[in-house]
């Protein structure tokens, strides 16, 4: 292809014990997906009508690096989510025809300036520079699903500097991975190469320069890495 600038870099992720990596093309994140956690933000869950947002396929932060403190925050947050990636697509699926996109897990981070995202709330205003900012979707790298066999007691854990902040399994999801796709693919036409963050425990809080973390999706996937 004939571009007038330079072609942008594809956002891709590591494979496990493999050489190719996966690209990416969208981010599509689930809000309120653990009771717990909607609790904690003063937020009730709506099982029949659950909360979507979105991040840039550029968001991701990969292969070990650093993540830099965002700009116009004093309140970062972390929050730790199983994430699953598709092999396909479609729309209007079924829970089963969903789980069947599945391609491979991970673990990630889905950061939030949360000072920004209490002042758009307080707006009724999209929460999009709370969460859609640069190197803001840290994530582990991926597992295939035929190696791979997440289960409702699958724990997922985020150590800060040594310290559990968040655990939980995965059993305690309001919407399990199937039904999580099945819900995005009546919004949009979901495609190969996309990311979906799965939702977040109870224990979300700050990080501070120089934090060091640890995201653990239990027998699955792992990475560590540290806020610059």
């Amino acid at each position: 292809m004939n571009t007038v600038i330079p072609m942008p870099a594809q956002p891709s992720l590591p494979v496990a014990g493999q050489p190719g990596r996966f690209p990416v093309r969208r981010i599509f994140c689930i809000g309120r997906n653990y009771a717990d956690h909607a609790k904690e933000m003063g937020a009730s869950v709506d099982k029949a009508n659950p909360m979507f947002f979105t991040k840039p396929a550029d968001a991701v932060v990969t292969d070990g690096a650093d993540v830099p403190y965002p700009t116009a925050t004093n309140d970062l947050h972390h929050e730790v989510e199983m994430v699953v990636a598709l092999s396909a697509g479609g729309s209007n699926l079924t829970p089963q025809q969903a789980r069947a996109l599945v391609w491979g897990y991970g673990v990630g981070l889905d950061l939030t300036r949360r000072d920004l995202q209490a002042q758009a709330k307080a707006k009724g205003a999209p929460w999009d520079v709370a969460k859609a900012f640069d190197h803001s979707a840290p994530v582990s790298a991926l597992v295939p699903a035929s190696e791979a066999s997440p289960s409702a007691t699958t724990q997922i854990t985020l150590e800060i500097n040594g310290q559990v902040r968040q655990h939980a399994t995965l059993g305690d999801m309001v919407l399990d991975v199937g039904e999580i796709l099945a819900a995005l693919s009546t919004l949009f036409e979901l495609k190969a190469g996309d990311l979906v963050f799965t939702g977040t425990p109870a224990g979300v809080s700050a990080l501070q320069r120089g934090d060091q973390f640890k995201a653990t999706l239990e027998g699955i996937a792992s990475f560590e890495g540290k806020v610059v």
